[in-house]
């Protein structure tokens, strides 16, 4: 017996009737890494735009609870303004999907979003500074310093004993400061990798670097991302960025270890009055109850703005952003859509960012295989029954 129900096929839909080279809405509407549109409240974007700002122009750290229902856009909202912050030469900015177990986790993450390479680099960035400082060599990038190292133009024998001891005492953490300079050794800059990461690493890989302790807690993955953040001040950069998102999942913890983990929070926000600015995306709900337990943690942050669902007006310009992300025609607004057509998805939606978009897409389709010239009002009602 065969079975003639489904039709697959990778053929493509054309979209060229309504002059269009491609479906621009998702069909999983799931923020991109690096997103290229926002149509944001201005509320939201004038409150998040002051706190970045604040931190890139005095250098004191300040910090925003950007809050909003399921669907609505805290993820894009914290997505995009990373990306508006991350290709600057005076930030390191990192991402964190969300906040796992604790602190430790927290740190994991960033450590990662950074990478192995950005981390190296500052190593050999730091490494160029004490050569000049101390008249050694006068590299001007870390890509010069590591050539001149890899040339034997600059004897790592006669530049590392001063460069622990000066990083030492910026960052005040010895064991991260020798992890940190075997990210150059290409024989131990896994195990520095590994540790600096918070990954866990044998007592023989550490004693290979004269590494002491673990890294393994809250208390001491704190202490390590200071220490970063010292080394980075000591660099002339301005600060760090952190974007933590999906805050509520704190929620699903024990008392005692979300009690835990917004401590560790607290205690690098008060250790870091300078150079470090965290935005959290949380469900409001959670970040209530946040604040009515836990007031020595929000009076840290001291500042929350809400995405609230979208307008018409909202709707309708996002729509028209998408389209024109695709047209090939010239045309404007929110063509091939009829306007109540997005009353409807406005409605069906309930002014829900993501349910919005994906009902754009499924609608567009539908008029494709309808071969239809205009999305009218009766094609979105058939489409959404």
């Amino acid at each position: 017996m065969s079975d003639n129900t489904f039709t697959i096929t990778d053929e493509q839909r054309d979209y060229s009737q309504f002059g269009l080279e491609e479906n621009p809405f998702p069909y999983s509407p799931v923020p991109d890494d690096d997103p290229e549109l926002y149509c944001g409240q201005e509320h939201a974007t004038n409150r998040i735009s002051d706190t970045v700002s604040t931190m890139l122009s005095t250098g004191k750290s300040k910090h925003l609870v950007v809050t909003a229902k399921y669907g609505n856009g805290k993820s894009h909202t914290l997505k995009y303004t990373r990306s508006l912050v991350r290709d600057r030469d005076d930030v390191i900015v990192g991402y964190v999907a969300q906040p796992g177990e604790g602190f430790k986790d927290i740190y994991h993450e960033f450590m990662y979003d950074l990478g192995f390479d950005r981390i190296q680099r500052l190593a050999y960035e730091y490494l160029a500074q004490v050569a000049r400082d101390i008249d050694m060599a006068d590299p001007a990038t870390p890509g010069s310093m590591e050539r001149l190292i890899d040339d034997g133009e600059v004897l790592l024998s006669d530049l590392i004993p001063t460069a622990i001891q000066r990083l030492n005492e910026v960052t005040k953490f010895a064991d991260f400061s020798r992890a940190i300079v075997h990210m150059i050794y290409e024989d131990t800059n896994l195990y520095a990798w590994q540790w600096l990461t918070a990954e866990g690493i044998r007592y023989e890989q550490r004693k290979e670097m004269e590494i002491h302790s673990a890294l393994d807690d809250d208390t001491t993955s704190v202490r390590a991302f200071t220490a970063l953040k010292s080394l980075l001040l000591e660099l002339g950069y301005t600060g760090v960025f952190v974007f933590v998102d999906e805050f509520e999942s704190i929620a699903r913890l024990s008392a005692k270890d979300e009690q835990s983990t917004l401590n560790s929070i607290r205690h690098l926000m008060d250790q870091n009055s300078h150079g470090l600015c965290m935005l959290f995306g949380c469900a409001p709900e959670v970040w209530q109850d946040v604040m009515s337990e836990y007031h020595a943690f929000s009076e840290r942050i001291g500042q929350e703005v809400a995405l609230r669902p979208m307008t018409d007006e909202h709707i309708e310009r996002l729509v028209a952003s998408y389209l024109d992300t695709a047209r090939v025609n010239g045309a404007e607004g929110i063509e091939p859509f009829e306007a109540e057509c997005l009353e409807l998805i406005h409605q069906r939606s309930q002014g829900n960012v993501r349910q919005a978009l994906s009902l754009c897409s499924r609608v567009l389709d539908a008029a494709v295989d309808d071969s239809v010239d205009l999305v009218r009002p009766e094609l979105v009602r058939q489409t959404l029954e």
